[in-house]
């Protein structure tokens, strides 16, 4: 059996797509998986070894660039590649109107949201096998529900796989442990938790862990960072890095405390000890999902802001030993 996965974006989506995958693996050992992705978040992808192909695609781009010769070459080469292979189903957890074309020329039976349950309606009535998957659970448990209707399973009761796998990728500097990872940048304002409450928040990290790595991806988030390291001790800000050597960054990590950003959701994945703060997502909807083993807790949620004590609470149960 072969299968044509599409999750085209963004990064935490992306993470959220892996249990659904260590699903079918489990179910079918044979199975043959390829992926359409964003080709801003292949590298993502790339680290699920279970999956055969990366499709990479970038619609976003192409539609800036209609006049481009360039940019219809490069679709017209994805639309041969989606034919190049027969897919037995085409498995669509992204719910959007071009994720559902990309299942479209594909030519596979497809499977996706239905017009009540998708992210946007008109997806629902592109598949040609749509399903009612309830909008109240976990992204991930959408995602792992979604395949097993399609593939005609039981949804596993189990703790969520990832089975993540990192490529190779050297550091610009060598970390020395323990450390933590604070993830203070994230792609909506409103997400943002106050410098203030990082700075304090910080202070009381560094009792634990005397060195905290503030990564950036662009000059906002920079300047957040170096405000934060001014003021917090042991905080350093770090050069900019790539996606993989921000994972091989959080694998090594201590703790790593974040927002609601991809990268977080990335090291609860990788089974780390992750504090998420949220202050603009419902916590049911894309809280911490760890893996078996794994500790990760979230707090605050849709329109809060939490307080610092609170963070600090929470910071103390992740770091407590299990029992």
């Amino acid at each position: 059996m072969r299968l044509l996965l599409v999750k085209t974006s963004s990064m935490g989506d992306l993470v959220h797509n892996m249990p659904m995958i260590a699903d079918i693996r489990h179910r079918f050992p044979d199975a043959i998986m390829d992926w359409v992705a964003e080709e801003s978040f292949v590298e993502i992808a790339r680290m699920n070894t279970e999956v055969a192909r990366i499709i990479p695609v970038n619609m976003r781009r192409w539609k800036r660039n209609l006049g481009s010769c360039l940019s219809w070459r490069e679709f017209s080469a994805f639309r041969r590649e989606l034919k190049s292979e027969h897919y037995d189903a085409a498995l669509d957890t992204q719910g959007l109107f071009k994720s559902a074309l990309i299942c479209r020329w594909s030519r596979s039976p497809s499977h996706g949201q239905n017009n009540q349950t998708a992210r946007e309606a008109v997806a629902g009535w592109l598949y040609t096998h749509p399903h009612d998957i309830p909008r109240n659970l976990h992204a991930a448990t959408r995602n792992r529900l979604l395949a097993a209707r399609a593939l005609g399973y039981e949804l596993p009761d189990t703790p969520p796989r990832y089975d993540l796998q990192l490529p190779p990728a050297a550091l610009p500097f060598t970390p020395s442990a323990p450390y933590a990872v604070i993830l203070h940048g994230t792609a909506r304002a409103a997400k943002l938790w106050p410098v203030e409450h990082w700075i304090a928040f910080c202070r009381e990290l560094a009792q634990t862990h005397p060195t905290i790595f503030l990564p950036w991806g662009n000059d906002e988030e920079r300047a957040r960072a170096e405000k934060i390291a001014a003021a917090a001790p042991g905080c350093q800000t770090l050069p900019r890095m790539t996606l993989t050597q921000l994972a091989h960054l959080l694998q090594g990590a201590g703790i790593v405390v974040g927002l609601d950003t991809g990268l977080m959701h990335l090291a609860v994945g990788l089974g780390k000890p992750t504090l998420a703060i949220f202050c603009d997502t419902d916590i049911w909807q894309a809280g911490t999902c760890p893996p078996a083993g794994a500790r990760a807790l979230t707090v605050g949620g849709k329109g809060v802001v939490p307080a610092v004590s609170e963070a600090v609470a929470s910071l103390h149960q992740v770091l407590a030993p299990m029992g």
